[in-house]
């Protein structure tokens, strides 16, 4: 099963690249996914974070989703199919 299609809570998120630069480098666990947010928990706190602004890496694994391609409810993601270009 790919990483894009499993449930993400309480997995480990890394903002490898971001339109806002204090987002950069931003590590914690995702409490909550919206359509168009993930709200994380870090050392500094809980950050809600805009999906269409980052790029990201999950649990450590090299491949970075890139939050514009993931705006979907959570449910709705996990159903989806994704093309294999990647």
């Amino acid at each position: 099963m790919s990483l894009l299609n499993q449930p993400w809570l309480a997995m480990t998120i890394t903002v490898t690249d971001s339109t806002d630069s204090g987002l950069v480098g931003l590590e914690g666990m995702i409490v909550n996914e919206t359509k168009r947010t993930l709200r994380v928990r870090s050392a500094k706190g809980i950050h809600v974070i805009a999906k269409d602004v980052i790029k990201f890496k999950l649990d450590g694994n090299d491949l970075v989703i890139e939050g514009s391609e993931v705006m979907l409810k959570p449910e709705d993601r996990v159903n989806r199919r994704y093309r294999r270009n990647r």
